[in-house]
């Protein structure tokens, strides 16, 4: 098991750390690790994500469940937020999605476009915010542009961020897919070295090799992959998604590994949510009972 580094390494400045802190250590399992539930799928999707479960049209009805299943945060849109969270303010921690896209359009330049400000994170009481950053995008310099603001005032006040780092665009296409191995660890390295906080990724597949350069055409497994993912993070805090619904089996494989490999956690989202309540509750409390084995 590789050691995950712990918030004295990360350079935090006092309102970071507070948060930071609040999080992993107030919220969850209380022991170092976390697991998110992400609620933005509604914008990047479109509603047809909830037709699976339509209780979970209703944000009030997602918010709680993240209180009922002891996760360590809820990742929103702004309007989601401002109409919904003060329910379960300070019950569970919010975390402030900036920017965000629909899927209607497909573009050969992702981009996502800022929609809030991080003073409306400390408005509305978040514990961090977030920013999705299409590494490898034909439009990275609007995108690093963007992002270089948010990163500047999330530093002025204090504001843990972290970064959706999403490999995206026809080149990454042409190297071994969004999720090849290749691409996600060149993601956790772009936004290590950018200045994130945290990181969240996609779980890597070494298989996939088509047109990535060299050194990634070999055998390696997916813990070793994993383990790499998380090495290029350094420094900042790493979470691994739970991608496209599978069977369990596989994602509580997925989310050992990530573990193992020196994580600080999941982020799971539609993977919970679009199942039936009691079955999102049994599922979480089997990602818990996980992350309970690495407490830093």
């Amino acid at each position: 098991m590789s050691t995950r580094p712990n918030l004295d390494q990360l350079g935090l400045s006092t309102g970071k750390k507070t948060r930071l802190h609040r999080i992993l250590y107030r919220h969850g399992l209380g022991n170092g690790t976390a697991i998110f539930l992400p609620y933005d799928q509604g914008l990047e999707h479109g509603p047809r994500d909830f037709f699976a479960n339509p209780a979970a049209s209703d944000p009030a009805y997602v918010i709680k469940l993240a209180l009922e299943g002891g996760f360590n945060g809820v990742a929103i849109q702004i309007g989601l937020a401002e109409k919904f969270y003060w329910d379960y303010a300070g019950e569970v921690p919010l975390i402030l999605k900036l920017n965000g896209k629909t899927d209607i359009a497909d573009t050969i330049d992702p981009l996502s476009p800022v929609n809030a400000s991080v003073r409306d994170a400390v408005r509305l009481g978040a514990d961090a915010v977030g920013y999705t950053l299409y590494v490898g995008s034909p439009a990275q310099e609007h995108d690093f542009r963007q992002y270089l603001a948010i990163r500047d005032e999330a530093r002025q006040l204090g504001m843990p961020l972290i970064v959706w780092s999403y490999p995206r665009g026809t080149a990454i296409d042409a190297k071994g897919g969004k999720d090849s191995f290749y691409a996600v660890d060149y993601a956790a390295r772009t936004a290590s070295e950018l200045g994130a906080d945290v990181v969240k990724v996609n779980f890597p597949h070494p298989e996939k090799q088509a047109g990535v350069p060299a050194d990634y055409q070999r055998d390696i497994s997916p813990q070793q992959a994993i383990d790499a993912v998380v090495a290029s993070a350094n420094r900042t805090l790493l979470l691994v998604s739970g991608g496209e619904k599978a069977g369990d089996a596989a994602m509580l494989d997925k989310a050992r590994q990530s573990m193992e490999a020196g994580a600080t956690g999941l982020i799971f989202g539609r993977n919970v949510w679009q199942r039936e309540h009691s079955e999102s509750l049994r599922f979480a409390a089997e990602l818990r009972e996980i992350l309970a084995k690495y407490p830093s």
